[in-house]
Order: C-alpha cells, then structure tokens, then sequence
C-alpha cells in the first residue's frame, strides 16, 4: 500500500478537535467539591449540639420534673422521666422540621391553645407539691420505684416536656440558622436524634447523680422544702407561660 493510499490524518484529527473545543467543561472533582457539603452539614450539626446542650443545662422544668421523680421513684424512675422528656423532645423537633412554627405563627389560636394547656399542667403540678401534706417516700437508689408506676414517671416527663410549645420555635429558629438548604431527609433525621440524645442523656445523668446515697440523703433532710421550692418554681414556670407571648 502506498503512502497516498493512506488516509489523510487532518481528515478525523480536525473534527475530533473541534469537537473536544466545543464540549462542555468536566466538572469540578476535586477534594474539596466532593467533601464541602459533609463538611457544612458536620459544622451544621456541632453549632446545634452546643447551643442546644447550653440550653438543657439551663434548670427549667424537665430538670425539675426528672430530680422530683428520682427523690420519688429513685433512680430508675428518674431515667424513665428523662426517657419521656427525649420523646416530647423528638415530637417537638420533628414538628419544627415540618412545619410547626409556621403553623403557629399563621394560627394564633392554636398557639394560645396549647400554651394555656401548657401553663395550667405546670400549675397544678406545682400546687399540688405545695399543698401536698405528710411525708413522703423517699429514695430509693438502684431499686424500684418507691410510689407509682414507670409509665406515670415516663408519662410525668412527656408532658412536661410538651407543656412548653416555645420549643417549636426554639427549634424552628435553631433549625433555620443551622441547617443548609437542601439538607437531606437522613441529615435532619440525624439531627432529631442528636437533640434528643443530648435531652434525654443529660437528664438521666442528672437522675443517677441524684439518687447516689450521699445525694439522697441530703435530699431527706430537707425534703419537704425542697418539694415546696420546686411546686414554687413549676408554678412560677406555668405563669411565665401562660403570660408569653408568641
């Protein structure tokens, strides 16, 4: 075969140039396109656990729902209590994922409604820690529950946890500032898990702590003003509610 016979490379080599010049450009695959959304979403989730642990610290209400539970049912009750309080934590952030602040923002009533239910639970816990009279059981640490039932303690937690609708709000805020747009479904599930793992831990710590002998036999010495105090502080909690403002 003869060189002319050969076929002239110009002929494919030309085309095939111009249509490497006319083709899109490859995406971006580098270390840092591949990773930046993991790493936005890992930022993401530790703002919320730090901000929303500072916020559990704080004494409020299910602080006060868990300790008063251990002082009456020791410390599984107390860890049952805390066990409520992540459940009423989870229903909150996960209504504040759908929706729920909107909701309450869009319907006034409906806010209004479910705080005065709110407020008037914690007002008649605490009266009837005021009111109560005789003595009552004490701790018993590592046993059983002394008085009741775990379902009540589980339940005593729920509902303290549910009285405080601030809470769709608080996540809802928490949520909007924190969150990247687009996050998917698994990463705020995630974060749901993360809030009230936070919750439900620090509020069993705090039980176990509390039902430890030395602790529990401090607490009987003073029984009876510690139960008057913390009747005070639910009532006063229920009226702060019950005066708030959306």
């Amino acid at each position: 075969m003869l060189f002319r016979d050969l076929p002239n490379p110009c002929s494919f080599v030309y085309p095939l140039a111009a249509a490497i010049m006319e083709c899109e450009p490859l995406p971006d695959i580098s270390f840092s396109s591949v990773f930046a959304g993991s790493i936005e979403h890992l930022y993401a989730a530790a703002f919320i656990a730090g901000v929303w642990t500072v916020t559990v610290l704080s004494p409020g209400p299910n602080l006060l729902a868990t300790l008063h539970a251990t002082a009456r049912g020791g410390a599984r009750a107390g860890v049952t209590t805390a066990a409520g309080i992540g459940l009423g934590t989870a229903i909150w952030a996960g209504l504040s994922l759908a929706g729920l602040a909107v909701l309450f923002e869009t319907v006034a009533w409906a806010y209004t409604a479910v705080k005065l239910v709110g407020a008037a639970y914690l007002i008649v816990v605490g009266l009837k820690l005021l009111l109560q009279r005789g003595a009552t059981a004490p701790i018993v640490p590592g046993g059983a529950p002394a008085q009741g039932h775990l379902r009540r303690a589980f339940l005593f937690g729920l509902a303290t946890d549910l009285s405080n609708p601030k809470a769709a709000a608080f996540f809802a805020s928490l949520f909007a500032v924190s969150i990247p747009a687009g996050a998917p479904l698994a990463f705020q599930a995630g974060i749901c898990a993360l809030v009230v793992g936070i919750a439900a831990g620090w509020y069993a710590l705090a039980a176990v702590i509390f039902a430890r002998p030395r602790v529990a036999a401090a607490y009987g010495r003073a029984r009876r003003w510690i139960e008057r105090v913390t009747g005070a502080l639910f009532v006063a909690a229920g009226l702060r509610l019950a005066a708030d403002r959306p």
